[in-house]
């Protein structure tokens, strides 16, 4: 695969309506998503609306659509929830926790974990081996305040390091994952906390070295907005289960998800995977619906110790029972 290839994001233009209905009567549900290997769930269920065989679709009931919308980061992705752009969507968890932090608790929700692993501390020499090695040198993020740029600030500064936005003694710098590996690759940065397949990139193209490598870390949850559950709790129930299911289906069958995923990302950004890098990547991730709050405070904790956030919140209200919100006998 040629290092310049780039992705050609889509940035999504929708209505700011919670459950759209179309001139043929049909209701429409809007699913964001990251174009990543962590959100595995949304780009095999894209490919499969694409082939007119939905796996959601054939789940939420008779006259209901599911469209699909990719997002350049998660933060975009939330800002579009809290505009009724989009009804669900999966994403990293702390901009899902940024996004709770934001509405004071009042707006989004998480239904349901999607990945873990998937990420490490790539850097250009095998000699580095502790945060120590990496005093006066700059290591770059997918985007400030994501979830890799949280837990790298993090980590470094319980390793003893200086953090800050604009300096320390180790430089964590924001940039997208198409010009991390580019910048690696010319001996411009040196080194990259992101998230698969940009790890595999890094290491097998670009001659990285991983220094270290969270073990079991959430990559992706499902996400939607407390104006959803309220007006559509039938639905929202549907769509989690549908979600827990296609899970399922994913752990069974290993080989024809990796190749949805990669006529997905072909089809929607242009990204080109081998198989055998999929393959690669598919090792160090899984795919669980479970989700546990403390997760959630420890990245509070991390964002707070990183000072991108000076809230303390209660988190009880984050994960939801759905069971909780009224059934309306007249929901589709």
């Amino acid at each position: 695969m040629q290092s310049s290839h780039r992705l050609a994001i889509l940035f999504c233009i929708v209505l700011p309506l919670c459950g759209v209905y179309t001139g043929s009567g049909r209701e429409v549900i809007r699913v964001g998503f990251l174009p990543s290997i962590a959100h595995a769930q949304a780009l095999i269920a894209a490919n499969m609306s694409r082939d007119r065989k939905g796996w959601f679709e054939e789940r939420l009931g008779s006259g209901i659509d599911v469209q699909w919308f990719v997002f350049p980061a998660g933060p975009s992705a939330v800002e579009a929830i809290f505009a009724g752009s989009v009804d669900l969507a999966y994403i990293g968890p702390c901009p899902a926790l940024n996004g709770y932090l934001r509405s004071n608790g009042e707006d989004i929700r998480v239904l349901s974990g999607a990945a873990y692993g998937g990420e490490a501390l790539v850097v250009r020499s095998p000699e580095w081996k502790s945060a120590r090695d990496l005093w006066g040198r700059t290591i770059c993020t997918p985007q400030l305040g994501n979830t890799q740029d949280v837990t790298c600030r993090a980590w470094l500064i319980r390793n003893g390091m200086q953090v800050s936005l604009t300096g320390g003694n180790v430089h964590v710098v924001p940039l997208e994952n198409p010009n991390i590996f580019s910048q690696f690759s010319r001996g411009a940065i040196d080194g990259a906390w992101t998230v698969e397949p940009w790890v595999s990139r890094l290491l097998t193209e670009a001659g990285g070295h991983i220094l270290y490598q969270p073990r079991d870390t959430v990559a992706a949850v499902l996400v939607t907005s407390v104006r959803f559950l309220e007006k559509k709790p039938a639905i929202a129930r549907r769509f989690l289960t549908a979600h827990q299911e296609l899970t399922a289906w994913i752990t069974k069958n290993p080989r024809e998800a990796q190749e949805k995923i990669r006529r997905e990302l072909w089809k929607c950004v242009r990204q080109d995977l081998p198989a055998g890098l999929i393959c690669e990547v598919w090792r160090d991730m899984r795919f669980k619906n479970a989700i546990k709050l403390r997760d959630f405070e420890q990245f509070m904790a991390d964002a707070h110790l990183s000072k991108l956030s000076r809230a303390c919140f209660d988190l009880s209200n984050l994960i939801p029972i759905l069971t909780a919100y009224p059934h309306h006998e007249s929901e589709k």
